[in-house]
């Protein structure tokens, strides 16, 4: 089993914190109010710190990232795009590295593992608020936006099932 030891802090950080930046890329695909952008935020912590995977990396990562949280330290502090950059390609590089690093570094059931958590917290986050509408009328569960920023997770984290 991978465990911590297997990686670097950097390492460990960006790979706890992916689900919130999966969560963040989708709330960037369709900026709604900030009621709709706190319920996705919402969402994709409540994936990242209660996973469905009993898999030990997983619960570990799920762990370091609760504790990181109750510590009131802000795990993605160091994310920031550069002067005119666009954030959701930021996002998606964070992404594809962290994939990179599960890849190489833990097993492949461990991975698959990882992958279905970083997504399932994108998912969960779009479909934590309805967009668009006039006061919820003709408001759409997932946006067009979202549905094709989780396309791009689905690209970048390969076959993970959810």
């Amino acid at each position: 089993m991978t465990s911590k030891n297997d990686f670097t802090e950097e390492e460990w950080v960006k790979l706890y914190r992916a689900p919130l930046i999966a969560g963040m890329g989708v709330s960037l695909a369709d900026i709604g109010g900030p009621i709709e952008m706190s319920k996705e935020s919402m969402a994709a912590m409540k994936s990242a710190v209660t996973p469905t995977d009993e898999q030990g990396l997983v619960v570990d990562l799920s762990a370091g990232l609760k504790v990181a949280l109750e510590e009131k330290q802000n795990p993605m502090s160091d994310l920031k795009p550069e002067s005119g950059a666009d954030p959701r390609a930021l996002i998606l590089d964070e992404l594809r590295e962290a994939n990179r690093i599960v890849t190489q570094k833990a097993t492949a059931e461990e991975a698959t593992g990882y992958r279905a958590w970083v997504l399932q917290s994108a998912k969960n986050a779009a479909e934590a608020a309805k967009e668009g509408g006039f006061f919820g009328i003709g408001a759409e569960q997932v946006s067009e936006g979202e549905r094709q920023i989780l396309v791009k997770l689905e690209e970048i984290l390969g076959d993970a099932p959810v």
